[in-house]
């Protein structure tokens, strides 16, 4: 299909998700009708991007792309509401892998699911412009990388999904494919049961160290500093090699920090739990 002549339903186009796609699209060859049942949410459009919305009952069933930009929790109710309205071969996209992996999607073999994620700006990145290095959360300036999988449907459509992804998620450097039960490891698995987790303990003993009496600037300074340096020569972003001292402290302090079976958080059972719990 060519983007002049896909018809696409976003619903959720006046979310905080949808609303950055709108804003996408809008630059796009693609034909949009918007849903958006706040009313907060289409006035937003309306006065944001000069978008008028229109029912799901007039959308779906001309629509050859469903996007489902509602959260994770509402997106296996949202997709079992729409289903009656979606013709044979339509192909819904959806935004994360929580509902799919979890099998929140409608059973219709005649259907095409695709999911997408972006990767969002990587720390390490050449923008020179400023507002482009202030988008941490891309889409809109900084350049950013993207994961899909084609959940379900023929494998000829998988072009037709990573085309538009590229555009709601642009500028888009590097397109990964990869299996929705992948993407379930890289999230919640990598990027929230251990990033985010693992960040949220890092601001703590930023915290722990200004109650015992280092300045907070001084403390900020001093760990975001040490953050990129000490990021860039474990990811190989630099040559280096961390001194004698470093390598002690961090031989001595992973026992204390981590658990010995911490990688548990990847298996199977952890990941679909992790998933139950937030769908």
């Amino acid at each position: 299909m060519e983007s002049a002549m896909t018809n696409i339903a976003l619903i959720g186009a006046g979310g905080k998700m949808g609303y950055r796609l709108s804003s996408n699209l809008k630059q796009s060859d693609y034909i949009v009708s918007h849903v958006e049942l706040s009313n907060a949410g289409r006035q937003r459009l309306s006065e944001g991007l000069g978008i008028s919305c229109v029912d799901a009952q007039q959308a779906v069933p001309e629509a050859q792309v469903v996007i489902l930009a509602v959260p994770d929790t509402l997106v296996g109710r949202v997709a079992e509401e729409l289903s009656p309205l979606m013709a044979s071969g339509t192909m819904v996209i959806t935004l994360d892998a929580a509902a799919p992996f979890a099998g929140h999607l409608p059973n219709r073999d005649d259907l095409v699911y695709f999911v997408t994620h972006p990767c969002h700006p990587p720390i390490f990145n050449d923008e020179t412009d400023l507002d482009a290095k202030r988008d941490y959360f891309g889409g809109a300036k900084a350049k950013q990388h993207i994961v899909n999988a084609l959940m379900q449907g023929p494998e000829e459509l998988y072009a037709l999904g990573e085309a538009i992804a590229k555009t709601i998620y642009a500028p888009v450097v590097r397109s990964h494919r990869v299996s929705v039960e992948q993407m379930a490891l890289l999230e919640p698995g990598l990027s929230e049961t251990v990033c985010a987790t693992l960040l949220v303990v890092m601001r703590e003993a930023m915290d722990e160290v200004v109650a015992r009496g280092v300045d907070q600037e001084c403390a900020r300074d001093f760990l975001l500093g040490h953050m990129n340096i000490l990021a860039a020569v474990i990811f190989d972003e630099q040559p280096g090699v961390f001194s004698d001292a470093c390598n002690k402290a961090i031989e001595n302090g992973k026992p204390q920090l981590m658990r010995d079976d911490w990688k548990r958080v990847f298996e199977p059972e952890e990941i679909a739990e992790s998933i139950r719990r937030i769908t």
